[in-house]
């Protein structure tokens, strides 16, 4: 591309095509002031505030260079007297109406040091009439007295995050920032991003924790390290700042994966590492506590339950009592459920320890809950389980489709690229039976009805089929069994799933049209297509979608199962999985075993293990006699929870490994005190398949020790010869077995800091879009499978007539382990409840606030009922976060039969007034 030579204070310099003179100056290593231009990512210039003007020779007017692109030959000036007269003016008219600086919000902030290098600190002018403070939202403050108007709050919220909470009202000099209809911030439909807070320039708004009661600044960081977000699977990179070896803040870092962005989660949620619940001392049971399955532990005394020991003891109670199980009652009465919210090298050491020292394949880890179906659908089809494109991919498609997810909510950043996607002129489809906040972007929101995804997919398959729409080069080229899928999918015409799917069939035609006829169509889906007993097929109809369509494999398409934790994929590749080794080798393949026998050592069980649910009714039948369970709580997560709560209290010995005493934990003999996220180093693997680097921020507290340290001791005490030195050692282990970490080793790592598989080369960068000639299954081909229209397990009936779904909240993630130990989320959203719509709370005679009692055939909850108009008649929304009220005592175990999952999103209850009980009793 052409680059444009002009004159910069009397230098030649050359500007890239697009670039401003104040790109180009800082490029140069000249600074020209600046406040209402950001140079952080996919911020816009708006030169409105006029600090930043240049003199161009031969024009009348000063130029704003945060908005002015040069043009060859011109000569620009950026210190001239007429230039400097102005930034100082201008800095000098906005320093008039700011409080002084040393009470103001934040002395320290970008203002008040260009204030300083334009060497204007006090102002001739009178100050104007500001505004009070607003202190009304648990995370942030707005101080309008520091405003200047600069509007890089607005596009922050309305044009970066795409939240259009923030925006300008009134007049004249009566014009404010406001947040909805100039309400408070805290009564506001602010999601809490903060990403206002970080692209302020002034101290307006600022996070609650750095200010007193009079709104001075009076907390600052005495150094910062760059990490990781514990939560989701976006793996978005944060700069944590620490003070006194407690972290008070995350800011957003221009990660690949966020690009600056973060979400209530992961820039306010990350004190629960600092709660007083934290364990720091390795517990033991009291020999004269029994446990019972309806036992309650309170975190903060565990004392009437437990003992602190040393850890030499607590390791040696945890190690002889697995190995006396293994010795007495064989390797196959072991089992471990490992954590996808640790590190890619404990994932490892934990799977390595379940099949060397305890002897079988019975591991498994949350990955059983949510995704199951669809990687056995992805290796069933594409012999892969990863995402064929990542979800910024979204920005180069044409057609985005979100089906059982609700990213707004479960992946913050990454719905904000596909928002800025529909900006763009992207069509957004959403299909899910409860609306959501996507909703009001897409141009369909499809609401079918709850169960039945592959009757509304095969409409549109089918659609494509009889109207010609498919890529028949890419069927001839890249797929197999589609004759299969054409014979098959006849019966499905849109005429026929209407009535079943809810959807019109005029709508599933022009919805499979758009999506067959776009230049590039993506597929983002989630729980809400894996967590059926159909969950499989569900996933097996996206795959066809994308395959007879030729959408995969080129920018802008694909298919991505967005990944719910934060490490759920990398601990999948690292072989947490009962019927698969690392990076997805079989267990019993003889050929694929061998690598890993002889690497480590000894022979391994070539017969697939035992799953989450599995194990728990393994359990029951006198198979499964102890369990080493290292940061899950199957005690809060799995489905039918009274079944596994029991399954726990039955168990001989249970050894927990965990940051709080959870509800897991009540059960334990042992509990051994972890490090959270931000205590120890290591690679996560995001849902784009990118491998990144997590650093150590804070040590862990008390006598709490590393994860990977505990594995290790635990495996040394049953005659492992283990002695590594650091994760590096695990990372250069995994290196070795795993193809899919070719050419990234540590040392990238740490230099990059993120790198994405497969990588082609060491100096390469990864691949982010894949299968682009092809699959690696054995003929190349993907393969299409047809999909039957299975109902539910439980259908609703006359006793119990409504369907129950659970998920989460934007404030709480997965069990709430971690977020309902975080002040600010807790606050935001501090008790448990349940969704249903206007229409049902006025037929039951419920107010919002009133308590209803859920029962299905598993169990019964009483909890307070929120009015939701996203949800539809005759369902009700559970999140499943509140121990007080947990839903999964609710939920049907009822499991697909290809990945293994629970139904966790249909099952039949009743709900009824709680008041109506009490008047019986």
């Amino acid at each position: 591309m052409t680059k444009i030579q002009f004159e910069l204070d009397g230098k030649m310099v050359e500007a890239r095509p697009g670039e401003t003179i104040w790109q180009v100056a800082k490029r140069q290593g000249t600074e020209i002031p600046h406040l209402c231009y950001s140079p952080a990512p996919d911020y816009r210039p708006d030169g409105n505030c006029r600090a930043c003007m240049v003199e161009i020779e031969g024009e009348r007017v000063l130029a704003a260079s945060c908005k002015r692109t040069p043009s060859v030959g011109m000569k620009v000036k950026s210190a001239s007297a007429r230039a400097t007269a102005a930034q100082k003016i201008v800095m000098e008219l906005l320093v008039a109406d700011q409080p002084e600086r040393k009470t103001s919000h934040d002395p320290d902030s970008k203002f008040w040091h260009w204030a300083e290098k334009t060497g204007v600190t006090e102002s001739r002018f009178p100050a104007a009439v500001r505004w009070t403070t607003d202190a009304s939202h648990p995370a942030m403050r707005v101080n309008l007295d520091a405003c200047i108007q600069c509007g890089l709050c607005v596009r922050a919220c309305r044009e970066v995050q795409v939240n259009d909470v923030i925006g300008m009202a009134y007049r004249s000099h009566g014009s404010k920032i406001v947040f909805d209809f100039d309400d408070p911030m805290g009564e506001s439909t602010c999601v809490a991003c903060g990403e206002c807070v970080q692209a302020c320039p002034t101290g307006a708004l600022m996070p609650a924790v750095m200010l007193d009661d009079k709104q001075t600044r009076v907390t600052y960081p005495d150094r910062k390290v760059d990490s990781l977000c514990p939560y989701c699977g976006v793996g978005c990179q944060v700069t944590y700042q620490v003070k006194d070896e407690k972290v008070i803040y995350a800011e957003g870092r221009d990660g690949p994966a966020n690009h600056n962005r973060l979400c209530v989660k992961g820039r306010f949620g990350f004190d629960y590492i600092h709660h007083p619940n934290r364990l720091t001392k390795p517990l033991v049971r009291l020999p004269n506590v029994p446990k019972d399955a309806n036992d309650q532990v309170d975190p903060a005394n565990p004392y009437t339950h437990f003992r602190e020991a040393s850890w030499e003891e607590a390791l040696d109670i945890a190690a002889k009592g697995l190995l006396k199980i293994r010795e007495e009652k064989g390797v196959k009465a072991l089992a471990g459920f490992g954590s996808a919210k640790g590190s890619n090298e404990e994932a490892y050491l934990f799977q390595k320890l379940v099949r060397t020292g305890f002897g079988s394949n019975n591991v498994d880890h949350c990955t059983r809950l949510c995704h199951a179906s669809s990687v056995a659908a992805l290796f069933e089809g594409l012999a892969s389980g990863a995402v064929s494109a990542p979800f910024a991919a979204a920005m180069d498609a044409e057609v985005i489709i979100v089906i059982g997810a609700n990213p707004t909510v479960n992946h913050p950043v990454a719905a904000t690229f596909i928002k800025n996607a529909v900006k763009n002129g992207a069509k957004l489809i959403v299909m899910d039976p409860r609306r959501q906040a996507l909703s009001r972007h897409a141009t369909k929101h499809l609401a079918f009805k709850p169960g039945s995804d592959v009757a509304m997919l095969n409409a549109m398959i089918n659609t494509i089929i009889s109207e010609g729409l498919t890529d028949e080069q890419y069927i001839a080229g890249y797929t197999e069994g589609y004759d299969d899928l054409k014979a098959k999918i006849k019966e499905f015409s849109p005429e026929k799933m209407a009535p079943i799917c809810g959807i019109p069939a005029e709508t599933l035609r022009e919805v499979a049209r758009m999506y067959a006829r776009a230049k590039s169509s993506i597929i983002f889906w989630g729980m809400g297509i894996s967590q059926h007993v159909h969950g499989t097929d569900n996933a097996r109809c996206l795959i066809a979608l994308a395959l007879i369509t030729g959408q995969v494999g080129r920018p802008g398409t694909g298919l991505h199962p967005l990944r719910g934790q934060n490490n759920v994929q990398g601990a999948s590749d690292a072989g947490l999985i009962p019927m698969f080794l690392p990076d997805y080798q079989p267990v019993g393949r003889n050929d694929l075993r061998g690598a890993f026998e002889k690497l480590w050592g000894q022979d391994l069980d070539p017969v697939r293990g035992l799953t989450v649910v599995e194990i728990m009714n393994a359990i029951h039948a006198g198979e499964i006699f102890g369990m080493y369970v290292e940061g899950e709580n199957p005690a809060m997560s799995d489905p039918d929870l009274q079944h596994a709560r029991e399954a726990l209290a039955k168990l001989d010995h249970l050894v927990v490994q965990d940051l709080f005493v959870t509800e897991t934990a009540f059960h334990a003999d042992v509990i051994l005190p972890a490090s959270a996220f931000a205590e120890k180093s290591g690679t996560f693997t995001n849902t784009d398949r990118r491998v990144q680097l997590a650093r150590e921020v804070i040590k862990p507290p008390g006598d709490a020790r590393q994860d990977l340290w505990i594995i290790q001791e635990i495996g040394k005490r049953m005659g492992l010869p283990w002695n590594y030195a650091g994760p590096a050692d695990v990372f250069t282990e995994m290196a070795e077995l795993m193809p899919s970490l070719k050419n990234i080793t540590w040392e990238r790592l740490v230099r990059e800091g993120a790198v994405t598989y497969p990588v082609d080369d060491p100096d390469k960068p990864g691949n982010e879009i894949i299968f682009t000639t092809g699959f690696p299954t054995e003929s190349g081909r993907g393969k299409i499978v047809p999909a039957r229209v299975i109902p539910p397990d439980e259908l609703p009936d006359d006793e119990y007539p409504m369907v129950l779904s659970t998920g989460r909240v934007l404030e709480h993630w997965h069990t709430g382990s971690m977020t309902r130990r975080s002040s600010v989320l807790d606050q935001i959203e501090p008790e448990a409840v349940a969704f249903m719509s206007p229409k049902d709370m006025r037929r039951m005679k419920l107010a919002p606030g009133d308590f209803v009692r859920l029962l299905t055939r598993r169990g019964a909850v009483e909890v307070k009922v929120r009015s939701d108009r996203d949800v539809p008649e005759n369902m009700v929304f559970m999140p499943f976060c509140y121990a007080e009220a947990a839903a999964n005592l609710l939920t049907n175990p009822a499991l697909d039969p290809f990945g293994k999952i629970p139904e966790f999103k249909f099952c039949a209850v009743k709900a009824e007034p709680a008041e109506m009980r009490t008047a019986a009793e």
